[in-house]
């Protein structure tokens, strides 16, 4: 599954890349490559950034009715940068 979310990755970041090539310049770099938007290697490539595109928008929504674990056992350390604040661990140890 990791192998087809690269895959899936990278053709999405070749469409974003192409879509604002053609936004900002008017220059269709997958056509310039193969041939032509209608030459069937570019076809083929526009394919796959679509199918892509769909199956990451489902990957996307997969996660949505799974439960968050619960950090209410974190340990919460009151430590800075600078030194350690003495007193206040000690104070939450007596309640």
């Amino acid at each position: 599954m990791k192998t087809l979310h690269a895959i899936a990755v990278t053709l999405l970041i070749i469409g974003a890349i192409n879509w604002g090539l053609i936004g900002f310049f008017q220059f269709d770099l997958v056509s310039a490559i193969f041939g032509g938007q209608t030459a069937i290697l570019s076809r083929i490539i526009y394919g796959l950034v679509g199918i892509s595109a769909i199956y990451y928008l489902t990957t996307l929504f997969s996660g949505v009715g799974e439960s968050v674990q619960d950090s209410d056992n974190l340990q919460t350390s009151f430590r800075t940068e600078f030194s350690e604040d003495y007193g206040i661990e000690e104070e939450l140890e007596d309640k």
